[in-house]
């Protein structure tokens, strides 16, 4: 993660959507003869690769915002009727056309920092006709730009009139959603919150076997404010990812270091939390794992939109190198959404998704923080960044 290459006044040929060759300009300008050419002033990216977000939801979280101004914790809030069920009960009152133009409008301000991928996860609706609401929007919007990838995520509570009977709900997921899920055929991934409190290792195990035999990819939510094995149990599993990890145990950071699963942190989340717990980047990278950085973008614990921003916090408060915070919203980030052929890296036969920077140092991506350095997005080449700064994503 630390070989990172740079291409003083480079260039990329785009052909078909695909890159063609990528080198300095007066190299690749004299073998593309009669090519359109587009000049750019700043650093290009590859297009980044946000892999974690809960991006299709009605209200702002305010209040829980708030509580937690007041020393509230997390179990508190929810038992106050806050916390993700809150986000449940508003998702079910809303139309599928109202979810999908929030959504949109959300999604154009990730693209606008930056953002060509972005997974996308349900996980609001917590039934079956909710969560294939969400899936829909999901997939109605998934060719982008931005362009998508669809996660089913309905265990992502036990939401509350099966409090009382957690192992039907589970079983609700595993009967139920699951068969619907894969009959509608958008869903990529699926995904459950393991967590003391919410799913355990062995409901998880349970849940993501039964996606695996409806051939859904694996992700998993381990070890976000308590160690449960969920990092184990990612590992165990053959997941793409295991995600949040502030939590992890040294035998779940040597189990993924071992693997072939992503850790993706999610830094933005702990700071908006107000925790001063962090995901092991240092040591999971020292040790050999492979480390994407993502937004979580989210109403309730992280409602941020740039991938850049996630990737300062990477370099200030997870001990990251610059060109490691890089590789974790590109390269690596196409790893976590199963993409790593096809994206996240400017290279030939890959989709030309690029991302200009207004800088003059690519170090300055990730120094500069709180502005959006971004001017320019193009996905398989074809310009589409807004150039708007309106903060419209709430209405």
């Amino acid at each position: 993660m630390a070989n990172l290459e740079v291409i003083p006044d480079g260039a990329v040929l785009v052909r078909d959507g695909v890159v063609q060759a990528v080198g300095p300009y007066r190299e690749v300008k004299a073998a593309a003869a009669g090519a359109e050419v587009v000049e750019v002033d700043g650093v290009l990216f590859p297009g980044f690769v946000d892999a974690h977000t809960h991006a299709v939801f009605g209200m702002a979280r305010l209040d829980d915002h708030a509580r937690r101004a007041r020393g509230m914790d997390y179990k508190t809030i929810a038992a106050e009727g806050g916390g993700i069920l809150s986000s449940v009960r508003d998702l079910r009152a809303r139309s599928a056309d109202d979810l999908r133009d929030r959504t949109a409008r959300r999604l154009r301000h990730l693209l606008d920092h930056g953002s060509t991928t972005i997974e996308v996860k349900s996980g609001y609706g917590l039934d079956t006709e909710s969560e294939l609401r969400t899936l829909g929007v999901i997939g109605s919007l998934a060719a982008g730009p931005p362009a998508l990838v669809p996660t089913f995520l309905g265990a992502h509570e036990i939401p509350l009139e099966y409090r009382s009977r957690r192992d039907d709900y589970v079983r609700l997921v595993i009967e139920e959603m699951l068969p619907a899920v894969a009959r509608q055929g958008i869903a990529r991934f699926c995904d459950v919150f393991c967590e003391p409190g919410v799913f355990t290792p062995h409901e998880s195990r349970r849940i993501l076997e039964a996606a695996r035999g409806h051939g859904l990819g694996l992700k998993l939510h381990a070890d976000e404010l308590d160690g449960s094995g969920g990092a184990e149990l990612a590992a165990a599993l053959g997941a793409v990812s295991a995600d949040h990890l502030a939590r992890a145990s040294d035998q779940g950071i040597a189990a993924l270091a071992a693997s072939k699963t992503v850790a993706v942190l999610l830094p933005g989340t702990m700071l908006f939390l107000g925790k001063t717990d962090r995901a092991p980047a240092r040591a999971l990278i020292d040790r050999g794992a492979a480390v994407a950085l993502a937004t979580d973008f989210n109403p309730g614990s992280s409602p941020g939109v740039s991938l850049p921003l996630m990737a300062t916090l990477g370099v200030s408060q997870l001990r990251m190198t610059p060109a490691e915070a890089i590789i974790a919203i590109t390269a690596n980030g196409a790893a976590a959404t199963g993409l790593s052929g096809d994206r996240g890296q400017l290279a030939p036969g890959l989709r030309a998704d690029l991302t200009l920077a207004a800088i003059r140092d690519w170090r300055e991506l990730v120094y500069w923080y709180g502005a959006n350095l971004v001017t320019g997005v193009w996905m398989m080449g074809a310009a589409c960044h807004s150039g708007r700064e309106t903060i419209d994503f709430l209405a």
